[in-house]
């Protein structure tokens, strides 16, 4: 995989903390509009999977291999006051685990090689032309609800931020690509964690969820 040279930075948006944040200390490409966005494909790419079935894959990360928590946007809304008391509620129980540029090309073959290529598995890879709603960072405070239980306009005008939140944020002033899952850490070379053992593992738990889901249906009657 050839190496990636970092974007150039932006001038300061000193009325934009959030995309200054990500621009200017991280390094990494955002999407104009609103709410912020972040360009995955250039720096990484993103596993989108159950925040069960994650949870469960976050021994095959590195301490500082970033994960992010967002909501399901086909997840029900619940009662405004009921999702101030619940951090799940607000966030959503899905998660992102991020990767290294090019893995999401890479996800179908290899799950077809762990031989889960057959099964509906409710994981999505983002990569080159996608890209991820900007989780606050860390010390941001989120923005106050709305009567439906949204969020309002984020700091500096970034649109509706918040849904969104860092688990494992990345570090300022260090390079974010050591630290993604790769197919090239394949039996442990190099140090980076690996692409495969991380895909099987979330895998597994997915249909485990994905079964649990089926099994707690009431029973169709014709």
């Amino acid at each position: 995989m050839l190496p990636t040279v970092p974007l150039p930075r932006r001038p300061l948006h000193p009325s934009d903390p959030v995309r200054q944040w990500y621009e200017n200390e991280l390094g990494w490409a955002t999407v104009p509009g609103s709410p912020l966005r972040l360009a995955a494909g250039l720096r990484f790419d993103v596993l989108d999977v159950p925040a069960e079935a994650g949870v469960r894959a976050l021994r095959h990360l590195g301490p500082v291999s970033p994960v992010a928590l967002h909501a399901s946007r086909s997840a029900p809304r619940e009662d405004p006051a009921a999702r101030r008391e619940k951090w799940p509620a607000r966030h959503g129980k899905r998660m992102w685990l991020l990767m290294a540029a090019g893995s999401a090309e890479e996800l179908p073959g290899l799950l077809d090689w762990l031989e889960w290529g057959a099964l509906a598995l409710d994981l999505t890879a983002i990569g080159a032309g996608g890209s991820i709603e900007a989780p606050l960072p860390p010390g941001v405070p989120e923005g106050p609800l709305t009567a439906d239980g949204a969020g309002t306009d984020g700091p500096g005008g970034s649109g509706p931020q918040g849904a969104a939140v860092w688990l494992r944020p990345p570090e300022p002033g260090c390079e974010v690509e050591p630290s993604l899952p790769t197919l090239s850490a394949v039996g442990g070379g190099g140090g980076a964690p690996d692409l495969v053992r991380l895909v099987d593992t979330v895998a597994t738990h997915c249909h485990r969820v994905r079964l649990r889901r089926a099994c707690a249906q009431p029973p169709a009657y014709s």
